[in-house]
């Protein structure tokens, strides 16, 4: 994307900003870390996606206990191999409940929620994944090398009662930029700062001053 942005005559390479929300902001903090033509970095209820496969939504599972995991995908390539040679069927994950039964608590049955109701549901967006990702996901690290190099200006955004607040404080911990912020919104959990108003206008009225003040009005 910044590679065609960069392209365009009405484009001030000087003031291109990203910001993502969940695993996307998890991606925006990778691509930052690795592209320096983005200048501000804004994340909303981070996940690093890796680390929530790897540890847990709550961050309750050591990395080691996750290799399992890595067992599991590396055996669904085998069966996915034989599968595309029979038209079998591919082993599939859940990226998030796919039924409200399935989900532990609140916030995850929010999560059901969202992606399987009117609430916000897509029809070419199922919800799963396929097992075989596993061998990706559980060594990925969506945070890698910022101690070093995410050095850009930085505002982080996540509900106080959010399970996957410990994924922005991580990202807050490791970012090398000496210009970053962190602002939790009260009362708020993961999905919330989704789509729910008071809380999503809370964010906003962070995030916009930031980029105004980091990439000019």
């Amino acid at each position: 994307m910044i590679d065609h942005l960069s392209t365009l005559d009405y484009v001030d390479t000087d003031r291109i900003g990203a910001m993502g929300i969940c695993a996307g902001a998890g991606y925006t903090a990778n691509a930052a870390i690795n592209d320096h033509r983005i200048k501000a970095v804004g994340t909303v209820s981070a996940v690093n996606i890796g680390a929530m496969f790897r540890n847990g939504w709550d961050n309750d599972v050591a990395d080691a206990d996750a290799l399992p995991f890595l067992v599991a995908g590396a055996a669904a390539r085998t069966a996915d191999a034989q599968a595309l040679a029979t038209g079998g069927d591919l082993a599939q994950i859940p990226m998030a409940p796919l039924k409200e039964e399935d989900a532990p608590n609140e916030e995850l049955r929010q999560a059901w929620e969202y992606y399987h109701t009117q609430r916000a549901q897509c029809a070419t967006a199922p919800g799963y994944g396929l097992a075989r990702s596993l061998t990706q996901l559980i060594s990925y690290d969506a945070h890698n090398f910022a101690e070093a190099f995410l050095t850009q200006p930085l505002q982080i955004v996540a509900g106080s009662v959010a399970g996957s607040k410990w994924m922005s404080d991580d990202l807050y911990a490791r970012a090398a930029s000496s210009d970053k912020q962190f602002h939790v919104v009260d009362g708020a959990n993961h999905m919330d700062l989704y789509d729910g108003a008071k809380f999503v206008g809370e964010a906003v009225g962070v995030l916009a001053p930031f980029f105004r003040e980091k990439l000019g009005a």
